[in-house]
């Protein structure tokens, strides 16, 4: 087996004809996009034989990748990325202006539901509101642009935390605070929560940060699949219509749905 990846040549770049590429740093990019593209650990001979390398170089490039944090070895001698490839990730999404991408939905879930709306990213074991629309409702819920909560315990965390539950759960096992009666506090309930939340397509809050105060939220996915943000609204109990968990729930997936998809287009 030569060490060259599937897809170039050793002196003259890609097969396509494009610019002379630097062959190392092709084949450790190639690694990271498989780790990152799948939802369990690979191990060297696994990526060897799916990328045509020698079990050898492959070993060598894991190697590098996890001194500079990109990939971590695991119990089971497997690899997998780390979180280090979101934090990238997050920095050319940032630098895409999320918001704007974000704000026609957002004005829409506010033109729906006269509720806050908020846009949030992860940060370790919370989330940050990166953006915004106050209700319009006399007796409304209020967070900063700027301000965190804890990712377990609201909306928008949670749907942040089922759409790439494998590499946040980690996170969350030294223990979970709790913040009202309603709080999931225990790993294995929060684990059947987010099966549920997948199998929906949208995370709820019934009380769990802030007594009474209920949240929506959806993710908003890259490309790839890896979670980047949510989107959702947050009310107090007292505004809750009758059908809110099928209509709010179905305006966030929407919404989620179509940021997403202008994230593919940029």
């Amino acid at each position: 087996m030569n060490d060259t990846p599937r897809g170039t040549t050793a002196t003259s770049g890609p097969i396509t004809g494009q610019p002379r590429v630097d062959s190392t740093l092709s084949k450790g990019l190639l690694i990271l996009e498989v780790l990152t593209s799948t939802d369990r650990p690979k191990g060297v001979t696994e990526l060897s034989r799916d990328l045509g390398l020698t079990k050898s170089n492959v070993f060598r490039l894991l190697q590098t990748l996890c001194v500079l944090g990109y990939v971590r070895h695991t119990a089971d001698k497997q690899y997998e990325a780390t979180l280090k490839t979101w934090q990238v990730g997050r920095s050319v999404v940032e630098n895409l202006n999320l918001r704007e991408l974000a704000a026609p939905q957002m004005r829409m879930l506010s033109d729906e539901t006269g509720e806050a709306v908020y846009l949030a990213v992860p940060e370790a074991r919370t989330v940050i509101y990166i953006d915004k629309i106050e209700s319009r409702q006399p007796i409304r819920t209020w967070n900063p642009v700027g301000g965190a909560a804890p990712i377990h315990a609201v909306s928008t965390g949670k749907a942040i935390l089922a759409a790439n539950y494998d590499r946040f759960r980690p996170l969350l096992e030294t223990g979970m605070d709790r913040h009202t009666d309603r709080t999931l506090t225990d790993l294995a309930a929060l684990d059947a929560e987010i099966a549920t939340i997948r199998a929906r397509g949208y995370a709820i809050d019934t009380g769990e940060f802030r007594e009474r105060v209920h949240g929506y939220g959806a993710a908003i996915t890259l490309p790839d699949g890896f979670v980047t943000a949510a989107i959702g609204i947050s009310l107090p109990d007292l505004n809750l219509p009758a059908d809110a968990e099928a209509r709010y729930g179905a305006l966030v997936r929407h919404a989620a749905a179509e940021v997403t998809a202008r994230l593919a287009r940029v």
